[in-house]
């Protein structure tokens, strides 16, 4: 059974529980005991942790546009393109941007999600990694981190096992990847390719190691990269299938950076 399948079945509420299906629940107009018992990353089957993953996606998503006081139209153009993405049929479109609009509500219980969401997705380490590259690209959807967003990111960071030096480093890493493609969903329109002399510059930051590595280490940042972003393994530790997409755009502009250092270096 699909995740969504089992959203719409009536073992939803046993199926996920606690403020995560809370907050699903409400969307969809399902009716459980609220008091249920969550259940652990172990317990969890991948159809379980793919609707955590949506619920926790958009819900997020929404706190985050609302950070600094007030939500822009490219944070909403963002939700709509990864929606868009996502190739959401309708009403798995009207549950997103409902969870995207609980998110924004002044009673949104974003530690409760973000630690029933870690407790969900357990060691899973590249799940976690891709939903904060989310949340860090949803962010900047409108050309800049600002002070509210950035301690907000910090405080997920936290929520979710993560340091402020992990935080740093893959806030660098989106804003290289944004300047290297020039691109990104809901990327704020006119900004453009960085200059041609930026790139190079881009694409290691991308990768996440300095212009003086050895050859040797930028392969091994790319391998791991890699890895980490493969859209069939983070569907095995369940990402969504629906956003297969968004991973495979990514491996796209990771392996774009390596082929771009390879030419420069003159290396195979």
């Amino acid at each position: 059974m699909s995740w969504w399948g089992k959203v719409l079945g009536t073992a939803f509420g046993f199926a996920l529980g606690g403020p995560l299906g809370a907050l699903l629940g409400t969307v969809v107009g399902h009716q459980f005991d609220k008091g249920l018992k969550l259940v652990t990353g172990q317990t969890m089957d991948r159809e379980q942790i793919q609707m955590a993953f949506f619920t926790a996606t958009f819900s997020v998503m929404g706190r985050l546009a609302k950070a600094d006081g007030r939500v822009s139209r490219q944070e909403i153009s963002f939700a709509q393109a990864v929606m868009q993405q996502m190739a959401l049929q309708p009403e798995q479109k009207k549950v997103a941007i409902d969870l995207f609009r609980q998110g924004k509500e002044d009673d949104f219980d974003l530690e409760g999600v973000l630690e029933q969401f870690r407790s969900v997705v357990g060691r899973r380490s590249t799940l976690m990694r891709m939903f904060l590259e989310i949340q860090l690209q949803a962010a900047y959807a409108d050309g800049a981190l600002h002070a509210a967003e950035r301690e907000l990111l910090i405080e997920i960071f936290r929520l979710l096992g993560f340091s402020r030096a992990e935080f740093s480093h893959l806030d660098a890493m989106t804003r290289a990847a944004r300047d290297f493609t020039g691109r990104g969903p809901g990327a704020a329109g006119g900004m453009g390719r960085a200059p041609r002399k930026d790139l190079l510059k881009e694409a290691y930051e991308v990768l996440g190691v300095k212009a003086e590595a050895s050859d040797a280490e930028i392969k091994r940042a790319y391998r791991r990269l890699m890895s980490q972003h493969h859209p069939d393994k983070l569907v095995s530790r369940g990402l969504p299938e629906e956003m297969m997409k968004i991973a495979t755009e990514k491996t796209q502009e990771i392996k774009n950076a390596y082929e771009m250092i390879k030419e420069t270096r003159g290396t195979r």
